[in-house]
């Protein structure tokens, strides 16, 4: 049984260019993270976050 999806959101900074916004559904963070290393490649750096957990209390 699979996980509900959720929206991730973040950017994408590849060599000297501006950062590029994301915007995912996936079923984790590790599945998000997974996913825009298959697309971009790796090596980038990426910061990607959901919006809910932000801002959630901790």
């Amino acid at each position: 049984m699979s996980m509900p999806t959720r929206e991730y959101v973040g950017f994408i900074w590849i060599e000297d260019q501006p950062g590029v916004r994301l915007r995912i559904v996936a079923e984790s963070l590790d599945e998000a993270r997974s996913r825009v290393v298959e697309e971009y490649g790796d090596g980038h750096l990426i910061s990607i976050w959901n919006e809910e957990d932000a801002s959630s209390t901790r």
